[in-house]
């Protein structure tokens, strides 16, 4: 079998690799003789002046509330896809995924919070392990193939989209700086253009970027969190319209960004923000309230939250197991939502903007994240047949 470019690019478990390489080499050049070069990296200054308008910060900065407005905005695609016409279109599909994404953000930020109550500050990181990394925990069991049913991934997938969901309504509400009304107007101004053109029927993709990329740089500046532009312009991209090939431009978007996201935005920020130095690393470091809130947070917390308000779900009649999934496959899928990595640091860097704590947020959203990885392999092997290939 002659294995090409696309095959590899179509294959769903690449982003989860890139993503684990981006953060393994983010972590060996932080250890290395070249750390200096990593730091100065990320703090290389880039600036977009036009006129009077002026946006001056970090490289890393750039990334993250620049490359993951795109993200958002992939996100905002589709979670308006998958209510409208997807996996939560209706009652039945929605009820056991939308109980265990709720029990997955509640325990985790519950299990934080007890462990940090005592210290005003450090309690700001209690959403850091609500969060699930869809990519690198559908890429894990992507890899394992046909073994995993179908069921089990679309039941991930619709758990991490309501997760991220959830993570934007608490972004806005609790990680955003002081506001400019007059930014934030004009930001409202620019959707309503973009409701507008949805409510035209205007399909051509064009108007919708360059409002978007106003509305972003509005947001910005308002000092609500960046991101949340991208998600926003997401939910008023038609979906239903059709252009003259026939086709969603929601779809078409979405087609077109995801490539750019999962396998060059993810890395990108992944490698930006993973790495972490673990020189002088000791067990009382792990024990740091922040790490140790992060870790046990995304690996018990998430799976205790996730089982227990699933089985409620099914308890109550409200829904019941996907067809073809046992309770011990659905096991290892909830210790695979502990894998917060990608969202998980993306929050962290909102709760804590003081480097003081960066590296025990680093620190616990790596070992948490990896601690679930682990667990949820060996439970999923555990709890599946390998299915045998019919072909010679």
């Amino acid at each position: 079998m002659i294995i090409t470019l696309k095959n590899i690019l179509s294959n769903n478990s690449v982003p989860g690799i890139l993503l684990a390489i981006a953060a393994l080499l983010a972590m060996v050049i932080e250890n290395s003789p070249l750390d200096y070069l990593y730091d100065a990296l990320k703090d290389t200054p880039v600036v977009l002046q036009i006129g009077a308008f002026k946006i001056d910060k970090a490289l890393l900065l750039w990334i993250n509330d620049g490359l993951m407005a795109i993200f958002f905005l992939l996100v905002g695609l589709e979670i308006k896809r998958e209510i409208l016409e997807g996996h939560l279109s209706n009652r039945s599909q929605f009820m056991l995924p939308a109980f265990a994404a709720f029990g997955g953000i509640l325990i985790p930020a519950l299990v934080y919070t007890g462990i940090n109550a005592d210290n005003n500050v450090t309690l700001q990181g209690w959403a850091i392990p609500a969060a699930t990394d869809i990519a690198f925990a559908l890429g894990i069991l992507m890899i394992m193939g046909d073994r995993i049913p179908s069921a089990l991934k679309v039941s991930l997938v619709a758990i991490a989209i309501i997760d991220d969901l959830a993570a934007i309504v608490i972004i806005a509400l609790f990680y955003t700086a002081d506001t400019s009304m007059i930014s934030l107007g004009l930001a409202g101004v620019g959707l309503l253009f973009v409701f507008m053109l949805n409510k035209k029927g205007v399909t051509n993709l064009g108007p919708y970027v360059v409002l978007g990329l106003i509305i972003w740089a509005c947001v910005l500046k308002s000092g609500v969190h960046a991101t949340l532009a991208g998600v926003a312009l997401g939910l008023l991209i038609p979906l239903r319209a059709k252009d003259a090939d026939g086709k969603s431009p929601l779809k078409v978007m979405e087609h077109a960004l995801h490539p750019w996201v999962a396998l060059g935005i993810l890395p990108i920020f992944a490698f930006v923000n993973a790495g972490v130095s673990l020189e002088g690393v000791t067990l009382e470091t792990l024990m740091h309230p922040i790490t140790l809130g992060i870790m046990l947070g995304l690996f018990v917390g998430k799976q205790i939250g996730v089982m227990f308000f699933a089985g409620l779900a099914v308890l109550l009649r409200l829904s019941k197991l996907p067809e073809g999934v046992n309770w011990g496959q659905f096991y290892g899928m909830a210790l695979l939502t502990g894998v917060g990595f990608t969202m998980s640091l993306f929050i962290g860097t909102l709760a804590f903007t003081d480097v003081e704590y960066a590296s025990a947020v680093r620190l616990g959203v790596l070992s948490g994240s990896l601690l679930s990885a682990v667990a949820g392999t060996i439970v999923l092997l555990m709890t599946t047949k390998k299915v045998e290939s019919s072909g010679k």
